[in-house]
């Protein structure tokens, strides 16, 4: 009787979903200049490589309840005056090695699931928004957690341009001003 393993039936070599799902949940970070970190590799470099340096790191999904509102909120905390020094994004269900590594390196004794929002120095984990925290809030209550993390840890501030820019991008993405006065 052949043996067929548990890995190959439930598709754990490759990617979970197809590219073309993932590509529009993946450019919205991509394209605002997240490093997308496909490998393990790149994983160490960005965290281990960047002593002193905060980093946010976003574990992208396609998971509609939660990471709907993940990716803005990760977005909208940029227009702090004060930011993280590197933003990072990597897939979970895609990038499978990296995500693995990452998980057992910073996370370990958590249960897998994604979207995760983290905002980590020196290997450190200062806040993690979990998916069951994100589920239950808006893009704003998301922002708000992660500023209040910023304004505690980072130095590196933004410029007028650079809040321009992503006031002008998250117009173009998400159909709506951030910064418009609620009526």
């Amino acid at each position: 009787m052949a043996m067929i393993s548990i890995d190959s039936l439930m598709g754990n070599q490759g990617p979970s979903y197809p590219e073309q799902i993932v590509a529009p949940y993946r450019k919205e970070l991509v394209d605002y200049g997240f490093d997308h970190l496909m490998t393990v590799e790149d994983v160490n470099r960005v965290i281990a490589g960047s002593p002193g340096k905060v980093i946010m790191l976003v574990l992208n999904s396609v998971c509609g309840c939660s990471a709907r509102v993940s990716r803005p909120g990760a977005l909208l905390s940029f227009f702090n005056h004060v930011v993280p020094d590197i933003k990072a994004t990597l897939f979970a269900g895609m990038e499978k090695e990296a995500v693995a590594h990452f998980r057992a390196s910073f996370l370990s004794g958590i249960t897998p699931s994604s979207p995760n929002i983290l905002v980590m120095k020196d290997g450190q984990v200062l806040l993690h928004l979990q998916r069951h925290q994100i589920e239950t809030t808006d893009a704003g209550s998301i922002a708000d957690a992660l500023i209040a993390v910023y304004n505690e840890h980072c130095i590196r501030e933004t410029t007028e341009a650079e809040r321009a820019a992503l006031r002008e991008y998250f117009i173009n993405l998400y159909q709506v001003d951030p910064l418009a006065p609620q009526e």
